[in-house]
């Protein structure tokens, strides 16, 4: 079945749009019932967000490949999967429907709709964690589209739920993420002026990841 670029947009948009819904909206209602227990907080978060991935990959993935993430789209292009046409509408969409979903979950939950957020997320160590998250999403990717196609979606989920832990950044992984939790003051906000550290070390990790595991992953030629 051929699916035409403008249904593939649609579906990139949608499916970010919903991502950041999911994951400010779960970030506000963990707080608001937290009372305080910011460990409680960011497990419902990451619960909330690594359940909604699998289902919106499920959903998507055979519209517009689910990518949701711009450093998932440069791996694309570099591996030729990809026009560079495409994927700079591809990445556009998702910044788009990225911020449409942080406005949704504002909407959803009485916030105002137009906010800066002030949470710094700064320093080295916070970057170099979105390097190795962003790094493992790939890996993640890559490795079970080779090898076992149908559990990427469920493997994606499980990754980030465990990456919101295992990082000190909280794993954003994603420069249109990054991007869009910047234009919410509320739980999984970041402040403007540490999201292009963030940015930058996710684009770092893709590259390294798409680097290292294009050769662990490549055809071996006989003889």
């Amino acid at each position: 079945m051929s699916i035409g670029l403008a249904r593939k947009l649609v579906a990139e948009g949608l499916g970010t749009a919903l991502l950041l819904a999911v994951v400010v909206g779960s970030g506000i209602m963990g707080e608001r019932l937290a009372a305080g227990n910011t460990a409680i907080a960011l497990l419902s978060n990451a619960l909330a967000t690594g359940a909604a991935l699998v289902v919106l990959i499920w959903i998507f993935g055979p519209i517009s490949g689910a990518h949701f993430n711009p450093a998932v789209t440069l791996v694309a292009v570099s591996r030729r999967d990809l026009s560079l046409r495409t994927a700079l509408a591809y990445v556009a969409v998702q910044i788009g429907g990225a911020a449409l979903g942080v406005w949704i979950a504002h909407a959803m939950f009485g916030e105002p709709i137009l906010q800066i957020s002030t949470k710094a997320r700064d320093g080295g160590a916070q970057a170099f964690s979105e390097v190795v998250a962003t790094f493992g999403l790939i890996a993640t990717i890559l490795g079970t589209v080779r090898f076992r196609p149908d559990s990427t979606p469920m493997a994606v989920g499980l990754y980030i739920t465990a990456a919101y832990w295992f990082t000190a950044s909280t794993s954003f992984a994603n420069p249109a993420v990054t991007l869009a939790r910047s234009l919410s003051d509320t739980f999984a906000g970041i402040a403007p002026a540490s999201a292009p550290a963030f940015i930058l070390a996710q684009f770092v990790g893709a590259l390294l990841a798409a680097g290292v595991f294009g050769w662990l992953l490549q055809t071996e030629r006989t003889a």
